[in-house]
């Protein structure tokens, strides 16, 4: 980054002058100003694109009208959303690209806008040989702190399973990753080849997929050693539409798992009065869109499992808006003594922990994992015994994921998380502060228990998925309620619900939406929709129970008898149509 202060009309021509030139070099792409977080000062880049996607009802000539309008041209159209759009403005738009946003947020026929804003992307590493996976002695400690990876290999080593690990470079031809079709689709977003190996001092990469799934045939053993290994090369910066490419890519070519050791710049975890501590990062609409694709497309509907390192910055992981996404799995880290590390970040998304470095002084170095081969890695040979942070963490639950997947893999992306929330060991038990759900802000639900785990992943009796569809045009009136109900006539309780509405209106912002369930289940009605939108069209869309948790509330009831979805128009002016409405349940 090339630094060009000062104010004016001469600084202003001198900056112009230096970016010309940058320009110029060819591997080059963007210059120009960079913007300051308020809180601590990082860099935050704009790029001049931006991320637009339009009502899914809107037609594709419509949305390419109205690009035109606003001097954008398409990049790509995004596969992994209805409508969506990679843009670029005019070159030289510069810090206009907010007012501009802004300017199309106004368009009625558009739902989401970002310029794209990255950040530099840095790896999960504390600062500071297989005792994570079995008990064992290290320089004569007897150490008993592990994830029961070791007995859990009697039952399951991931056999038939897809771990894609989202990172900076692999070092593909290390013998751990050798061998009949162990690596799968490999692929490099950043660059945009099938080439994932890392550059100048990428080591984080290798490590990470050595503790998913190395071999284990020579030096070190992953938590799944059977599973294949899916590398994508993510070297861009945060927040680059390249990382929403990587879950995309994942989820096209076959991954089960996805594990991310990366996000948001930490605080300095022993320095809590530092600039970067407590600084919130939002998930891009652009990536949380890409996740929901992997979760909803992902292993032919059943949903991609992803993890995500917590962080080490001894700080909120609430604040990060990757890890505490609700579709993916946030993992914390504890130590060889089996307590909290002292960097891994707390709060009420952490998911659950596994076993890393400590971060003060402990019995062990870290994690003894694979290493970029020959001298060019964190150590003088192919292997570290130091490797940590909840970077270390993320990838043994991924492992772990996988396990219980090569056991049951009918299994739904959900089922596998509560599984893992299940199979939890309660550390600490004393300085845990476990709540009535057995959640604790330092250790999520526990230190996972992988032997556990797949035990609890034992093939269940079979679902069945009923689809109960009302097609009717129903008349939507000022200030009064519309409703369309549908039979249902399982009898079965409930295990998983899905509910499905497309309903015409000029003005969403006047209608609240809601579920009612039969009158016998002794259910509570669900709200769906609350007079958001504002002067957006129509609502054609699902819920889930995870972007709308009160639907959780149905699971167990008997689903039989009349559903129905209510629909009141609380304003004037505007009417509509209720068209159709749909319940996926499964049984």
């Amino acid at each position: 980054m090339y630094k060009c202060d000062g104010r004016g009309e001469k600084a202003r021509k001198s900056r112009n002058r230096i970016r010309l030139l940058l320009k110029r070099e060819d591997e080059i792409h963007f210059a120009g100003r960079v913007l300051c977080d308020l809180k601590s000062h990082f860099p935050v880049v704009y790029t001049e694109n931006f991320f637009i996607k339009f009502a899914d009802d809107i037609k594709p000539s419509t949305c390419r009208r109205i690009l035109k309008k606003h001097g954008l041209k398409i990049k790509r159209e995004l596969s992994y959303a209805n409508n969506a759009y990679f843009t670029s403005a005019e070159e030289g738009t510069g810090l206009k690209v907010f007012a501009n946003a802004k300017r199309i947020l106004r368009e009625p026929d558009v739902e989401l806008c970002h310029p794209e804003l990255i950040r530099p992307a840095p790896r999960r590493v504390a600062f500071d040989e297989q005792w994570h996976l079995k008990k064992t002695t290290i320089n004569g400690n007897l150490i008993n702190q592990h994830a029961q990876v070791e007995d859990a290999w009697a039952f399951s080593e991931g056999d038939g399973t897809t771990i894609a690990v989202i990172d900076n470079g692999f070092d593909l031809q290390h013998d751990e990753f050798s061998g009949s079709l162990k690596i799968v689709s490999p692929r490099d977003v950043t660059r945009g080849t099938n080439n994932p190996a890392p550059g100048n001092n990428d080591n984080h990469g290798t490590a990470v997929a050595g503790v998913a799934c190395a071999n284990g045939l020579h030096r070190a053993s992953g938590v799944a050693p059977k599973a294949k290994l899916m590398p994508i090369r993510l070297a861009s910066a945060l927040g680059s539409q390249d990382e929403a490419d990587a879950f995309v890519w994942a989820a096209d070519h076959g991954a089960d798992v996805i594990s991310c050791s990366w996000g948001p710049q930490d605080g300095r975890w022993w320095d809590d009065s530092g600039p970067m501590h407590d600084q919130v990062v939002a998930l891009p609409d652009s990536t949380r869109l890409a996740i929901d694709y992997a979760v909803n497309q992902g292993r032919n509907g059943k949903g991609c499992v992803i993890t995500w390192a917590a962080g080490n910055g001894n700080e909120p992981v609430d604040n990060d808006g990757y890890a505490s996404y609700a579709r993916v799995i946030a993992v914390g880290a504890c130590n060889d003594q089996g307590t909290r590390s002292a960097y891994s970040d707390k709060g009420q998304a952490l998911w659950c922990c596994f076993p890393s470095s400590h971060g003060r002084t402990s019995l062990t170095p870290g994690i003894w994992t694979t290493d970029r081969s020959g001298t060019v890695g964190y150590s003088n040979t192919d292997y570290t015994d130091d490797f940590g942070g909840t970077s270390s963490s993320c990838p043994g639950v991924a492992g772990t994921a996988a396990l219980i997947l090569a056991q049951s893999p009918e299994l739904r992306w959900d089922e596998v998380k509560d599984i893992i929330k299940r199979s939890c060991d309660r550390i600490d038990p004393a300085g845990g502060n476990y709540d009535s759900n057995n959640h604790s802000l330092l250790y999520g639900f526990g230190r996972i228990n992988a032997k556990h785990a797949v035990q609890l992943a034992q093939p269940a009796q079979p679902r069945f998925k009923t689809i109960h569809t009302a097609i009717q045009d129903v008349s939507i009136q000022d200030l009064r309620i519309s409703s369309l109900a549908v039979a249902v006539g399982d009898k079965k309780p409930l295990e998983n619900i899905i509910v499905r509405v497309d309903i015409e209106h000029s003005y969403i912002g006047d209608l609240i939406v809601r579920l009612k369930p039969p009158a016998a289940s002794g259910a509570a009605s669900i709200l769906l929709h609350n007079r958001t939108g504002s002067s957006q069209k129509n609502i054609k869309r699902s819920f889930d129970t995870v972007d709308t948790p009160a639907l959780q509330n149905l699971i167990g009831i008997v689903p039989e008898g009349k559903w129905t979805l209510s629909v009141s128009d609380r304003a004037e002016r505007d009417t509509g149509t209720i068209k159709q409405f749909s319940l996926e349940l499964v049984i």
